[in-house]
């Protein structure tokens, strides 16, 4: 019985058809680079201090004292939330006493009732400045992109299922749209629980857009180009709209137009559906024999390759059909090892999205340029995508991305101990941190989509994602927690990252074998523990192979 990748051997690893689809679907990949950490801008914090209304009674001296300061950043500036009383201010004002006469620190103090003057610079505006999201409402600011990431969680999990039932291509175009659409539906937020719910919807099409495309390039693509595509072209065009998105920023500083900018790209995506083909891998998984062989003679023609007489002889496909299994959730904890590897996957995806995504939104707080800083962090994944691709390509899946989780963790961890002065080595090690995060990440998608069989792979994958979303809800408040403790994000991020970089040596190594197509190849990836018990699969009953028919190979 011939595998999947022995069908197609014929067809070559990089033909025509091969880099149409290995392009087209990792440029479709570039609106989520920039929707993702679209955050970063719609909801910047301008500076901002208490409003001082054009009708209060106050000579110029007073304005400019009506608001107390305090030292910020080895600044000393105006408070935010506070403002000297305008009914003592005004009867001091009134009776010719100048700032310099009273002590002002015993000046009765009231919040700021007439709201705020929001500084232009860096933004024009912002969901913050539009709607007020500062002192007794900064909370709303964390939350707003944690919902945008409840949105990915959603779809993490949804798109996984859907693609699984109804197709990788349906679900890929249905979750262009979804993003789409939505981000244009935003510039007319007239409040920001309005903003906040399209946010979440957005955040919903964007992921199962993301993981659809990962999972559809990886069952067309052959072996050796299914690596490259899953680190340099998924991962590197998603950092090229990660990039795109401060350099839109910069020039366009007002929150509805920067978003119309970021949704016109998707529109480009539409015409990809009379190009991009189904899955063949899906199909042959949903007994569709006869469709999967068009497409794979479509593609011999477009390599200008013949295609066999018979691609799959009628032995073959009925042993194919007597072999399709039914794949469900809960065959992903089906037995002790599976149910084992799944956890220790999902809490791997979970940490190394703490840490990447706590990075990647704190780069407002660094020192210096904020459009700069964001253009770093998107630059520092282009390395880390080639890095990753690399180390798939010459070592070991766990040995690579425990390495890689260690040097991140631990840079990170080092912060601490850079003096507040040296600016440019904090924010190069913020950078170095997250290189090593990102290429950890990187790796992610290609070692949990070579431990799963077709018939829940797209699942695994997806509820994988969806386990990374709980930690990117969480990252936002990593980030608040920097206004108590500039440390403190950092100590906690660098120690969770390198406790995971521990326990991914535990998991299985997948390195050197084929896409499990049923939980029985599942089994013979290096690192199973094999127990010679009976499990059900769907509506069948499997047997786990004896561990003297395991390969050991990688």
């Amino acid at each position: 019985m011939r595998d999947y990748d022995e069908i197609i051997a014929f067809l070559g690893e990089w033909g025509p058809f091969q880099r149409l689809v290995f392009f087209l679907l990792s440029a479709s990949i570039i609106p989520n680079g920039f929707n993702g950490m679209s955050a970063v801008f719609l909801a910047g914090i301008p500076e901002h201090r208490c409003r001082i209304p054009a009708g209060a009674n106050l000579s110029a001296a007073w304005l400019n004292a009506s608001v107390p300061l305090e030292e910020r950043g080895g600044k000393v500036v105006a408070q935010r939330c506070r403002r000297y009383s305008l009914r003592a201010l005004s009867n001091l004002s009134a009776q010719g006493l100048l700032p310099g006469d009273v002590d002002l620190a015993a000046l009765e103090q009231e919040p700021c009732l007439d709201g705020w003057d929001y500084s232009t610079e860096p933004y024009l505006a912002t969901i913050v400045s539009q709607w007020n999201l500062v002192c007794d409402d900064d909370w709303k600011v964390p939350l707003t992109t944690s919902l945008f990431f409840v949105g990915v969680l959603l779809g993490s999990f949804i798109s996984g299922q859907l693609s699984d039932r109804f197709g990788r291509k349906a679900i890929l175009f249905a979750t262009m749209g979804v993003q789409t659409g939505f981000s244009f539906l935003q510039i007319f937020s007239t409040s920001w629980e309005m903003f906040t719910v399209l946010f979440l919807i957005v955040g919903m099409g964007q992921i199962s857009n993301y993981v659809v495309a990962f999972i559809l390039g990886s069952e067309i693509l052959g072996k050796s180009v299914r690596i490259i595509f899953s680190t340099l072209g998924v991962c590197i065009f998603f950092a090229i709209g990660y990039m795109l998105l401060p350099l839109f920023a910069y020039f366009i500083r007002d929150w509805r137009m920067l978003l119309l900018a970021l949704t016109l790209p998707g529109v480009l995506c539409v015409p990809l559906w009379w190009i991009i083909p189904e899955s063949p891998r899906w199909l042959i998984s949903q007994g569709r024999f006869e469709e999967a062989e068009v497409i794979i003679r479509k593609a011999a023609q477009k390599n200008g390759i013949p295609a066999p007489a018979v691609i799959f002889d009628s032995t073959e496909v009925q042993d194919l059909k007597n072999r399709q299994q039914k794949g469900m959730l809960l065959d992903l904890f089906r037995t002790p090892n599976i149910a084992v590897i799944t956890v220790m996957s999902l809490f791997l995806w979970m940490i190394t999205s703490i840490g990447y995504f706590s990075l990647s939104l704190s780069t407002p707080n660094l020192h210096g340029d904020v459009y700069l800083n964001c253009f770093l962090s998107a630059l520092t994944e282009v390395p880390a995508c080639v890095i990753a691709w690399l180390l798939l390509r010459t070592l070991p899946r766990r040995y690579s991305i425990s390495g890689t989780l260690f040097l991140g963790g631990g840079i990170i961890l080092f912060l601490q101990l850079v003096p507040q002065n040296l600016h440019i080595l904090s924010v190069t090690l913020v950078m170095l941190g997250k290189f090593g995060v990102t290429s950890a990440f990187s790796m992610l998608y290609v070692y949990t989509a070579e431990l799963y069989p077709t018939i829940v792979r797209n699942m695994a994958v997806g509820a994988a994602s969806m386990s990374s979303r709980v930690g990117s809800i969480i990252a936002p408040y990593f980030v608040y927690l920097g206004a108590y403790d500039r440390f403190l994000p950092y100590i906690l991020m660098g120690s969770l990252t390198v406790l995971i970089g521990i326990l991914t040596l535990f998991l299985p190594e997948s390195y050197g074998n084929p896409l499990p197509e049923t939980f029985e190849e599942m089994l013979q990836i290096k690192g199973f523990r094999n127990r010679k018990n009976t499990y059900k699969i769907g509506n069948s009953t499997q047997h786990e192979l004896n561990s003297k028919n395991l390969r050991t190979s990688f």
